[in-house]
Parts: C-alpha cells; structure tokens; sequence
C-alpha cells in the first residue's frame, strides 16, 4: 500500500519566503516595530515561529512526569487542586464555611489567621471537624507554624489517619516576608533555623509542605516574569544551602518545599513561566545531589494576579481571572486559587467566591483541562518563550548569586532597586496606554462612582518590596472626580463635531475615552454642519471643556473660529496631531492636544488641576 504524507503535493515554503510575504503585505511598513513583540522581560518574540525554532530545545525529548519536569510533574493527566482561602474571625463559622465549599467543588482549603492567634489543638480540631484531613487538602497561615504542625500531626494520630496521604502545608517564608518589610528585626539564622526545626517537626507527614517559597511578591510589586522567575529561585537557595549545611538531605527536603506564584495578564507567557520554573528549579536539584528524580519536582500554587485587578468596572476583573486561571491550569499548576472579583472593592462576597471556584470547575468539567498532560506541548510559539525565559531566568539567578545570595543581594538594595524599575516602567506603559487597562485607562464605564473605595497602605521601610495595582493612579483621577462632583457639578467635556463623518467620530470616541478615564461628564453630538452652528451651541452649552474633532485638513478653518469665540468660556483641546497646522495653532494660544501618543495619566491631572479638582 503506497502511503503519502499529508499536503505533500505543495512545494515547502522557507522562513525567508514568509517573511518577505509578510513585508510585502505589511506595504512599507516596519516590520521589527509593526510585528516584533518587545517584551518587558529583555527579549524579543517573533510573530510567527516554525517547526526549525525548537530544533535546539533539549528537554522536548522527555515526556510528562519525566525530569527535567519543564512538560509537567504528571503523567496521565493535568489535574489540580481547587483552592479557596477562608479567613478564620470564628472558628465554628470557619468549619461551617469549609463544609460548604468542599460540597461545592473546593478540593483544597486554606485558613488564614490572624497575627495574634495562637492555635490550641482544642480549636483546630473543632475547625476541622467532618473534615477528613487525609482525603482533602489543608492549609494554613499562622505565625504558629511549627505548633500547627504539632496538631495536625496528633489530631492525625488521634483520628487514626494515614500520615502520608495528608496533604497540605503551613506557609512559612521568613525571607519573602522580611522582603515585604513585614519584619523589623530580621534574625538570617534564627529564621532559617526555624525552617529547619519545621523540616524535623514535618517529617512524619512525608506529603505535608513546611516551606513555600513565595515568589508573587515579585510579581505583585511590578516585577517582571524573568526577576520572578530568578528572585523566587534564590529565595529557595538560601533554604537550601541552610538546610543542607545542616545535614538534611536534598531528598528530605524536598518533600516538604512548595512554591507559590502569582499568574498575570500575558496569557502564554505566564504557561511558559510555569514550564521554566519546573526546568531550572530541576537542575538546581539536581545540582545539590537528589537520588530520586521526583525529588526535582516543584509543586506550585498558582493565584491569580493582584496586581492588574481594578476597582472601576469590576466585572472585567472576571475576564482577567479567567484567563489566569486558564494560563495555570495549561501551565501545569498543582494547585490553584482564583481571587474573588471584588476583592479590590473590600468585598471578597459570596458570589464574588461563587465564580472564582466555578471557573476552575468550568475549565475542568467543560474544557477537560484537567485531562490531557501538558496541553502546551508541541506549540512553537510556548516552546519559544520557555527557552527565552530559561536562559534570562538563569542569567539574572547567576548575577544575583554572584552578588552573595538573595539575602545578600536585597540587603544591598539590589532586589529592590530591579523591582521598583520595573514597576515604573509598568506604571509608565499604562500612563501612556501602552498597556490597556480595559474600563480603567481604556473605555471606562461612565456610570459607575466610587467615591467611598480609597485604599490605605501601610507605610513599609524604604528598601522593602511594595505591593501595587497598575490601574491605582487612574482610579486615584476618578476617585478625585467623585468626591468634588458631590459638592461641585461634574466638569463637562463637550465634543465640537464638524467635517469628515469617519474622522470626527473617531476622535470624539477617542476623546470620550481620553476625559471618560478622569470621570468627567462626556457630552458628544451627532455633528455640525456650519463651524458657527457648532460655536451657537457650545455657547449655550458653556462646558468645562470643549474638544475640537474633525480631519486634520478641515482643522485649517475649524481651530481659528473656534477657538477665538469659545476661548474666554471652556479649555479648547484638540484631539489629535496635524503637525502641519501646530505651529499657526500655537501662534493664536491653543497648545491643548490629545493624541496617541499623549500621557494620558499626566494630561488628566493637569486638567485636574486647573478645574480646580484637588
């Protein structure tokens, strides 16, 4: 029987050949800055890559389940665990909860309790009561880890439970914690050798995690993916290089190490994240001397990112979610923890939890994530971003490794001189719309008002990591606009629409946009047929603000009338950039411009500022 391979009648096409379709199509323009994506992680990614791109990856010889574990820890399937946090004011209230949930689809809980709190086995034991421990995973966050610990492992003994089929954890990180600025008096070897009485107080529950290392505090202070990746693994280091110089084995101490990071926004670069974590944290292991190879694997908890969730239009905090959670799943995460939509507005509300757990269960039950292992394989393009992310990953590890150690290196300020530069890039890509915050810096919903939402941080040491939200200083501009608008009328933005229909309504939408994001009141009209119609009206009107949309060429006629009657009432602004025209504009007085290229964050507080909005 004669076989023929599928298309095998069409000629093969070369790199080069795509690539000069592509130029060709694109008509003179730049193909680097049309199409090349330059990412903030210091690498460029191509717009299409081919089967010649992954010719150089090693690891994609080895299957799921295998080391270095970059295709996943599992073989069979991709399933994780559904987590939700509870936080415990009233323990009975807290069992109540958990008994809820876990008929809900959780299969992994998490207790957070206060500062204060010291557990007593009395309180634990009625928190977990018809609470199976060895068929549901348990965790917990206290500043008691090590008592925890203590009674799990006797209320283990008491119920006559299986040691090794409990599974869960106690967070304990000193060092991500003093990186916050959460601890004053920093002890490096009083706090590592906790770690250590925490490995021996756990090895008992050979499947119970004494250790995360919390690597979202990178990523929720701006960092980029590439310090995540690096700052988290040196973190880990330091445990390691303690642990070990006190004679536990690589192999003990892996059994008990978990991982915990935030997932972003950038779909497959956050899959690919979770790919490189699990390639490089592999050979680290290996590197300190495993004698099993399981020993290399990273369990990691993903939760959806703080970072890049808003307070205004709070639904497309779903969206987001969703896609974070999708990234996780694909990525390989053992573990998952979708945040409530509403956590940015202090509500954290039963339905807000509701869908943060049916979008894991969504994906699981309509999607079948959950089913197929590594669901990213083979992709070029993930592929590619996994190698890239391995090599500025690796980099940036040694760099700091050659700097003493993470410990060494933050104390010096290194650590936090890196993740506040790139949290000011981050802040300045969405004070420019280079990065769209959809309802936030982007078509911001007009009709929500949310005066009473204003966060309070807590001051933190200067050489400390700092949490942020990227959409904070455009809600700061709103929040501004609704507490002077109960006491004052709402500035008004009148659109002045004239000429060209194509043209004036896309700069009105533009500019609707522009003011909407300062939470002004936008007015926009149909469009005028004569420039003193639309002067009669404006004058009627007497707005705060007038903004002049038309084409470029009819600005030639429309700016000089209207601006010399409208001047002395209303801001004249331009929307848009007829550089021809801009010297004879500001030659009658009007600098006032709005274009794509305008920081839209510092335009709006200068107009803030002299509306007289403080």
């Amino acid at each position: 029987m004669n076989e023929e391979k599928l298309f095998q009648e069409f000629e093969s096409v070369s790199t080069e050949q795509w690539k000069e379709k592509i130029i060709k199509d694109l008509k003179g323009a730049d193909y680097d800055k049309k199409l090349v994506w330059k990412t903030n992680n210091g690498f460029n990614l191509q717009p299409f890559y081919r089967n010649e791109d992954l010719q150089n990856l090693t690891y994609l010889n080895t299957l799921p389940g295998e080391f270095p574990f970059t295709r996943g820890s599992k073989k069979q399937s991709n399933n994780w665990n559904v987590n939700q946090v509870i936080i415990v004011n009233d323990i009975i209230e807290a069992n109540k909860k958990a008994l809820d949930i876990t008929t809900k689809g959780v299969d992994s809980l998490s207790f957070a309790f206060s500062e204060k709190y010291k557990p007593t086995e009395e309180d634990i034991d009625t928190l977990l009561d018809n609470i199976r421990i060895d068929s549901i995973e348990i965790n917990f966050k206290t500043n008691y880890p090590i008592l925890l610990i203590e009674i799990i492992d006797s209320l283990a003994r008491k119920y006559n439970r299986e040691l090794d089929k409990i599974k869960g954890s106690v967070f304990f990180d000193p060092i991500s914690v003093y990186s916050k600025g959460e601890i004053n008096d920093f002890d490096k070897f009083a706090h590592l050798e906790e770690s250590f009485k925490l490995i021996n107080a756990s090895k008992h529950l050979t499947n119970f995690h004494c250790l995360t290392i919390d690597g979202s505090i990178f990523h929720n202070s701006g960092g980029t993916t590439v310090s995540e990746i690096a700052m988290s693994l040196s973190i880990a280091v330091e445990y390691l290089n303690y642990l070990t110089d006190k004679g536990l084995s690589t192999d003990d101490i892996a059994k008990h190490l978990r991982f915990s990071f935030s997932t972003g926004s950038s779909y497959f670069v956050e899959i690919a994240k979770l790919r490189a974590l699990r390639y490089l944290w592999a050979k680290i292991m290996n590197e300190y001397g495993i004698n099993n190879d399981d020993s290399a694997k990273m369990y990691i908890h993903a939760e959806s990112s703080k970072r890049n969730k808003t307070i205004y239009d709070p639904y497309v905090n779903m969206l987001r979610t969703t896609t974070e959670c999708m990234s996780a799943a694909i990525g390989g995460a053992d573990n998952i923890t979708v945040l409530p939509f509403d956590l940015p507005l202090n509500k954290n509300s039963i339905v807000g939890e509701r869908i943060a757990r049916n979008q894991q269960l969504l994906l699981k039950g309509e999607s079948y994530f959950d089913k197929v292992s590594d669901p990213a394989a083979g992709s070029y393009y993930i592929e590619n971003i996994t190698d890239k992310l391995i090599e500025s990953s690796w980099k940036l590890f040694l760099d700091i490794d050659d700097k003493g150690g993470y410990l060494e290196a933050f104390d010096s300020g290194f650590i936090t001189a890196q993740i506040d530069s790139e949290s000011k890039e981050l802040f300045k890509d969405v004070a420019t719309r280079k990065r769209s915050i959809l309802g936030t810096n982007q078509y911001p919903n007009l009709n929500e008002n949310f005066p009473e939402v204003i966060e309070k941080g807590k001051s933190k040491p200067n050489n400390s990591l700092k949490p942020i939200r990227i959409s904070s200083d455009f809600e700061d501009l709103r929040i501004k606009t609704d507490i002077y608008s109960q006491s004052n009328s709402r500035p008004k933005v009148w659109m002045f629409t004239y000429g060209n229909l194509a043209m004036r309504k896309a700069r009105a939408q533009f500019a609707a946009s522009f003011f909407g994001c300062a939470g002004f009141e936008i007015i926009d009209n149909p469009g005028f047929k004569t420039i003193e119609e639309g002067i009669k009206a404006a004058k009627e009107v007497k707005p705060d603000i007038v903004v002049l949309c038309s084409s470029d060429e009819e600005y030639a006629n429309l700016v000089p009338e209207a601006f010399k009657v409208l001047n002395t009432q209303s801001k004249i602004v331009l929307a848009g950039y007829p550089k021809d025209l801009l010297n004879s504009f500001k030659e009658i007085g009007l600098t006032n411009l709005i274009h794509i290229k305008s920081n839209v964050l510092e335009e709006l507080q200068r107009y803030q500022s002299e509306l007289g909005i403080k």
